[in-house]
């Protein structure tokens, strides 16, 4: 039988993950990062940017969790690195030359992390990378080069918290 919300007996865990979203302002994309950001409970969810689209066509993907989701938009990324860096690993998802498989990259333990996911169409800015820690990438074995920004932090937020519990 499926099981519902109501029903399933998931453990709820905090998870110590901060997304910041650099220029991310595709309405339904937005949305879905409520919902994905939800879903593995991470500490944070910032959009930084002009206009970044909090309404009506983002509410549609995010199926309410922008009421509960604790999320901030602040205009400049640069300023919100800096105070992560106090206290958090700071991990850009893009394909660089020097960037690591998501699946061979290993945590430094108990300490939280800020992924930074980037434009839709630019990806992660060169004078963001300068500033993080740490690049991943997802193998892709098709064509494309590139995925969903939403799908991308899907599958980082999955292994991530895989390598955080464990």
């Amino acid at each position: 039988m499926q099981l519902t919300h109501h029903t399933s007996n998931f453990k709820k865990q905090k998870q110590l993950i901060t997304l910041v979203c650099d220029n991310i302002t595709n309405a339904p994309n937005i949305g879905s990062l409520f919902r994905i950001a939800d879903a593995f409970n991470i500490e944070m969810l910032i959009f930084c940017g002009n206009n970044i689209p909090i309404g009506r066509r983002m509410t549609k993907t995010s199926r309410a969790t922008e009421k509960y989701v604790n999320h901030s938009i602040e205009e400049n990324i640069d300023n919100v690195i800096l105070q992560l860096k106090k206290t958090h690993q700071i991990i850009a998802l893009e394909i660089t030359e020097n960037s690591t498989e998501l699946c061979t990259y290993k945590l430094i333990n108990n300490q939280p992390i800020a992924l930074i996911l980037g434009d839709e169409n630019l990806g992660v800015s060169e004078t963001v990378l300068k500033q993080c820690e740490a690049t991943v990438h997802i193998n892709m074995y098709g064509n494309n080069s590139s995925m969903n920004v939403v799908q991308a932090a899907s599958i980082a937020l999955y292994e991530f918290t895989k390598q955080l519990n464990s």
